[in-house]
């Protein structure tokens, strides 16, 4: 059942990101959703231009991470793998 319940999840983050996928793929990038933990944090990498893009972390913040924390209040954090540790 825990696996259904991960799934729900991420079905729900993945819709929180397509709204914002448009932009990001204007701009030569993507970002893919790698797992939704049990303690419900998001973990992200972002693609493509995104990945070394210098304003990928204000994409991040300010993009990604609003977009789900509004629409899946059940997430508590977000995290992108690739995104500078400095962040």
């Amino acid at each position: 059942m825990e696996a259904t319940y991960s799934n729900m999840m991420i079905e729900k983050v993945e819709k929180a990101l397509d709204g914002i996928r448009p932009y990001l793929e204007a701009d030569g990038g993507n970002v893919k959703v790698l797992e939704v933990t049990d303690d419900k944090v998001v973990r992200l990498e972002l693609m493509g231009a995104c990945g070394t893009c210098p304003m990928s972390a204000m994409t991040f913040k300010a993009g990604l991470e609003e977009a789900i924390l509004k629409a899946v209040p059940e997430i508590v954090k977000v995290e992108a793998v690739n995104l500078s540790p400095a962040f």
